[in-house]
């Protein structure tokens, strides 16, 4: 395993993290989901990151449980806070009081004192910027939360942060969390040169575009399976827009290109995903083992410029790359 720095902060985690979005407490038996965290530790990975609502809840409560009796001081722990956790209004959101009250249920699923980083799952637009900050500044303070990050936001919301971070001599975000793979670049423009510039290290999800970079997934074919692509729990629903003919054939021309470096086509993707220098780690998921084991492999991986380009040729008609593509709701779901 390697091993980055997140952002310019002096935290390093591995570069590929491991996390539950869509697997633990919903498509997979809790047994299953151990045992896959058992494999990412026994590859070296050290970066595990959740939300509180994945799975409402249920995931936070299985990783913590997974993850007992290992080293704290030898884990980075991630979770999140923004979408609804319960039925009442503050329930949800970036507020003082939703903050507050998530972060307690957090470290009691996780079953830990604090967590590495902290997240704004999205933009709050019905709370003041400015109590949102400070509230992460006072769990901070309070030693629940060691860095700050954000997961979907754009680059003026980030800036702007950054602006009052500095103003209220409050602690600053160190990370984004954003969708970004072979075929969906909205950070490129925007968000990256941003972060370089202010030492925010990118912690991406989905590298392997909810795996229809992994190459099963043909065009004019039904899907396997048990696949994602035939999960009605969620999975289904995003990896839907990269399943259009004319994108999983241009995938499958990547094949090549795989099999010449000894990859496979996962190994490949999230390979791609780290050879921007703004990326920390790339999330990965699993719900049996030797798909994380085949994963992490992708660690460490240098692909060099002819292959990018290569790739690039390949791939360029059906890349998205607008930056409004990134959204958050414009009022509390």
């Amino acid at each position: 395993m390697e091993f980055r720095r997140l952002g310019r902060s002096g935290l390093k985690i591995s570069e590929i993290a491991y996390g539950n979005w869509l697997t633990h407490g919903s498509q997979v038996e809790e047994d299953a989901a151990r045992a896959c965290v058992a494999a990412a530790l026994d590859e070296g990975v050290t970066t595990f990151d959740t939300a509180d609502v994945y799975a409402g809840t249920r995931a936070e409560d299985v990783l913590g449980r997974a993850l007992k009796g290992q080293r704290r001081e030898g884990l980075e722990i991630f979770t999140k806070v923004y979408w609804p956790t319960g039925p009442g209004q503050n329930d949800r959101g970036l507020s003082r009081k939703h903050i507050f009250e998530s972060i307690h249920g957090s470290l009691k699923r996780l079953q830990t004192d604090y967590v590495d980083l902290y997240q704004a799952h999205r933009f709050d637009y019905e709370t003041p910027l400015e109590e949102t900050l400070r509230a992460f500044d006072d769990l901070v303070r309070q030693g629940k939360v060691l860095y700050i990050g954000v997961s979907e936001w754009r680059a003026e919301e980030i800036e702007r942060a950054l602006k009052i971070a500095d103003e209220m001599g409050l602690d600053r975000i160190v990370s984004s969390q954003p969708q970004y793979n072979m075929l969906w670049r909205v950070i490129e423009s925007e968000v990256v040169p941003l972060c370089e510039r202010e030492g925010i290290g990118q912690i991406v999800w989905s590298p392997i575009a909810q795996g229809a970079l992994t190459g099963k997934y043909l065009p004019g074919q039904a899907a396997p399976a048990g696949s994602r692509a035939t999960d009605e729990k969620g999975g289904a629903n995003m990896i839907a827009r990269y399943l259009d003919d004319e994108v999983l054939r241009r995938v499958q021309e990547l094949r090549p290109i795989a099999d010449e470096l000894g990859l496979s086509m996962a190994q490949l993707a999230i390979a791609w995903t780290l050879q921007n220098p703004n990326v920390s780690a790339a999330i990965v998921g699993a719900s049996r083992p030797e798909q994380v084991r085949d994963n992490v492999k992708a660690a460490g991986v240098k692909l060099e410029p002819d292959v990018l380009a290569r790739i690039d040729e390949i791939i360029a008609p059906v890349v998205e790359r607008d930056p409004s593509r990134t959204v958050s709701p414009a009022s509390r779901p």
